[in-house]
């Protein structure tokens, strides 16, 4: 009689989710974990603005998606360099990557149009190039690289030169210059229209080169000049806003057009709106820069681009590099800088 009874009971539980019998909902995503993972790496420490607001969106999105999607931060270069996460990238082994503009243009050329020298005045022509046509234009060559992108590119701002024997105030001050310069066709060229004697060197023998006087003169982003104590050998800084760089946020073409539509687009906004708040920070990063530079005996001094431009011109480097972007990505360009070639 008991065995039957109990026999029963089973049958009757059986019938019943028992999720539902419990008084819980009969799915419980924490159980299951979440259905989408993206691997995302990157090349720069934790603290910078870029991780942080990228972590920042990574909660937005699991939030948001009720824990259906989940990215997984990897920075400071722990999954290889940058070549190497954009090989991984393209094949599918990472689903997320911010490279610079300089290095998806190894891929895609046209890319690092951003780049071209003394193309943009402030960050207003910046933003609304990369946020407009241009941009527009930039992510559809991506995409048939197998590249999808989020809409809002991340700063990592304009480079600036430091010199030891002089200010430069005008194309003029370029002339004969010893200048290190990243191993860059843009970059060399660029330096070269200008006059100056560019070298490619790698960033750790920097400071020593300066401070030997194999090179006179470098160019880099404000923070790198203070994180690397460059102004212990160099005395004055132009801010010459000479290029502009940033991050595209790239993923991998297959697992973008995996995700449902839902989960597309909250993980666009979340990005997207991390972006806005990235920007400002490295605004304010550069700012700040300005005066701990000047605090600890670097002359500050700001030349305006015309000159640069009028040499650039006259060297045929604008016409080269039109040539090599193409008619229709640098009608794009000076439709936000004005003419340029």
């Amino acid at each position: 009689m008991t065995n039957l009874a109990r026999r029963t009971l089973l049958r009757a539980a059986a019938a019943v989710p028992v999720a539902g019998a419990l008084g819980f909902p009969a799915i419980v995503r924490a159980a299951s974990g979440p259905e989408f993972v993206f691997k995302y790496g990157n090349n720069l420490p934790l603290t910078h603005p870029l991780n942080v607001r990228s972590q920042e969106a990574a909660n937005q999105i699991k939030e948001a998606s009720k824990g259906r999607m989940e990215i997984r931060i990897f920075p400071n270069n722990q999954l290889g360099g940058d070549t190497d996460m954009l090989a991984q990238v393209r094949s599918g082994g990472i689903e997320m990557f911010t490279p610079s503009a300089l290095v998806v243009s190894t891929l895609v050329p046209s890319v690092a149009i951003n780049a071209v020298g003394f193309a943009f005045s402030d960050y207003n022509q910046v933003w609304g190039a990369m946020d407009g046509k241009l941009g527009a234009y930039v992510r559809t060559a991506m995409q048939k690289a197998g590249l999808e992108s989020f809409e809002k590119m991340w700063d990592n701002g304009f480079r600036q030169t430091t010199t030891s024997n002089g200010p430069i105030t005008s194309a003029q001050n370029m002339r004969g210059l010893k200048i290190r310069v990243p191993v860059s066709p843009l970059s060399i060229d660029m330096f070269k229209g200008l006059g100056a004697a560019p070298t490619s060197l790698q960033f750790s023998e920097v400071y020593s080169s300066l401070q030997t006087h194999i090179v006179d003169a470098q160019e880099n982003p404000l923070p790198i000049v203070q994180v690397a104590k460059l102004y212990e050998v160099q005395k004055y800084c132009s801010l010459t806003n000479h290029m502009w760089d940033g991050y595209w946020f790239v993923l991998n073409q297959r697992a973008w057009q995996r995700l449902p539509k839902d989960l597309q687009g909250i993980a666009s906004d979340a990005f997207n709106q991390s972006a806005l708040r990235q920007r400002e920070d490295v605004r304010k990063l550069n700012e700040a820069a300005v005066a701990d530079l000047q605090s600890k005996g670097l002359s500050i001094n700001r030349p305006a681009p015309d000159t640069f431009r009028a040499a650039l011109r006259q060297a045929g480097f604008y016409a080269e590099w039109k040539n090599r972007f193409g008619n229709q990505a640098w009608d794009l360009l000076e439709q936000s800088v004005g003419k340029l070639a």
